[in-house]
């Protein structure tokens, strides 16, 4: 390894040169592409009518992949959705949601987490991160709980479960719901039970840069059969059927067309079979490069929670600034032009988006904040509020996007040797 070279930054030759290919991560092969045919030759691309009956519930294509999904994570119930965005606005009307009530969740995060809450015109409450793991700090969250507190929404981010046996002594502590956003953490696992699985309800995304993938899509997964019928019935026009159903409790029964199609789900059905050995060879990778880049002077690798599984969605990286002469773009930039592929500066920061800057969200008069009857106690989301979170992407964090590229051991190697490279020059 030669860690004298002069940076390609500066003029000299990349580790990684431009001849080199990094084949793209795909997982569609020869089974999804004979199962989408088979569908179109039946010409039934959709099974769902927003009316009574069994086809209220989706066609062959959804009832079959939503069994298999039910089997694969050990719940009772499993419901498909035409995206994970989807998949949190229904979770959490079919908790019975009130206008005002708060829930709790992470600013790092992708936006559609804190948006299905206003969704309901409910109300975000974001507690800060730990800096090692990035999961939502629960000594914080407690200290947010309040009377008005209807559900914690913990984000299992970048792909390791949060620590449920804390939640789930603040569930029966304060008697609110546990809806886990498990969209980067499919097959993870806590104490050997599967990550969304673990609280009031979860789910996984099925959107085309996961670890499987239906183009677009989603799945709701729960043990509780109320929520889940709560959940059928806004995916699918609840308002339509609920007499014919017989439900009573109205509450949010405003349905959508949140539903996946067949294609969809055929292609899911097959995904599905592949995930173990994707995660697996996701996990080699990421372990390959964590001891490559073990010693690295003020880099800080990911930490896992005890009796947790990590799929690597991301590699998330930090760094210790004050045991560097450089700063986070200097070493990012520099790493780029050593070829190195899919980095990125920073996360998410979705607190200080526009949205909750300005408390702008249903019309221009700032509603729901701005009703009294709603939002009897208007939350702070000024910068500071949460400053791990913005500490991290203002200043410290980075990632390699695992699940952009296949990822073979030598592009791996390469990987590595560009890393030691840049960090010889800068640090």
């Amino acid at each position: 390894m030669n860690n004298s070279s002069e940076l390609a930054i500066n003029g000299g030759s990349p580790i990684i040169t431009p001849s080199h290919s990094f084949l793209p991560y795909n997982t569609i092969g020869h089974e999804e592409k004979c199962a989408v045919n088979d569908v179109l030759k039946s010409g039934n691309l959709s099974g769902f009518v927003a009316s009574s009956g069994k086809q209220f519930f989706g066609g062959p294509q959804v009832q079959l992949f939503e069994n298999d999904l039910r089997t694969f994570f050990n719940v009772k119930h499993a419901i498909t959705v035409n995206s994970w965005t989807s998949g949190l606005i229904v979770m959490l009307g079919a908790l019975g949601l009130e206008p005002g009530d708060e829930v709790i969740t992470t600013p790092w995060t992708m936006c559609a987490t804190a948006t299905a809450i206003l969704h309901w015109n409910a109300i975000p409450i974001f507690a800060d991160i730990n800096s090692k793991t990035f999961l939502l700090d629960l000594d914080l969250v407690e200290s947010l709980i309040s009377t008005r507190t209807k559900a914690i929404l913990a984000v299992d981010i970048f792909g390791q479960s949060c620590d449920m046996d804390k939640l789930k002594y603040l569930q029966d502590k304060y008697n609110v719901f546990i809806v886990s956003d498990s969209a980067q953490a499919p097959y993870a696992q806590q104490n050997q039970r599967f990550a969304g699985t673990l609280g009031d309800c979860g789910g996984f995304s099925f959107n085309y840069h996961k670890h499987i993938h239906t183009g677009e899509g989603g799945a709701i997964v729960t043990n509780n059969s109320e929520i889940a019928l709560r959940c059928q019935l806004i995916r699918n026009h609840a308002e339509a059927a609920v007499e014919s159903m017989n439900i009573h409790n109205l509450s949010n029964m405003i349905g959508y067309n949140f539903r996946l199609g067949e294609m969809e789900s055929a292609i899911g059905i097959q995904q599905l079979k592949k995930l173990p050995s994707l995660v697996k060879n996701r996990q080699l990778i990421a372990s390959r490069l964590i001891d490559g880049l073990r010693n690295l002077k003020g880099l800080i690798l990911p930490e896992l929670l005890d009796s947790n599984t990590h799929v690597f969605y991301i590699l998330p990286l930090s760094l210790e600034l004050s045991m560097l002469s450089c700063t986070r773009s200097d070493l990012v930039e520099a790493l780029r032009f050593e070829g190195v592929p899919g980095l990125e500066e920073g996360y998410c920061n979705i607190h200080l988006l526009p949205l909750f800057q300005q408390r702008i969200a249903y019309g221009s008069k700032g509603f729901p904040w701005s009703s009294p009857d709603i939002c009897s106690h208007v939350p702070n989301y000024e910068k500071g509020l949460c400053p791990v979170a913005e500490y991290l992407h203002d200043s410290s964090f980075f990632m390699i996007e695992l699940c952009l590229y296949s990822f073979t051991d030598y592009d791996v190697d390469l990987i590595i040797e560009a890393f030691h490279k840049v960090w010889s020059n800068l640090t």
